[in-house]
């Protein structure tokens, strides 16, 4: 971490919560925004991942989980991993 960002971080560190949270959604979007990627493509990716996902599970290669089970699996790693 640069000298300047962390003079910055804590700065930020100065304002309230609501303006915090804002800062950080706003550079955030900036983030998100800085691809070579157009929309279209990215959109099209995804869309290929839903439609082979959703095959999977009409031919039956993805094995199916009950909702309170994968919950119960999450939360079984998340104390593991001590968070």
């Amino acid at each position: 971490m640069t000298p300047g960002l962390a003079q910055y971080i804590e700065e930020g560190k100065s304002l309230d919560a609501d303006e915090r949270l804002e800062a950080a959604h706003q550079l955030l979007l900036s983030v998100d925004r800085d691809t070579d990627t157009d929309q279209s493509e990215i959109d099209a990716a995804w869309d290929e991942v839903v439609d082979r996902r959703v095959e999977d599970i009409v031919n039956g290669a993805a094995p199916l989980v009950e909702g309170p089970v994968a919950h119960a699996r999450v939360r079984a790693e998340i104390a593991a991993n001590g968070k």
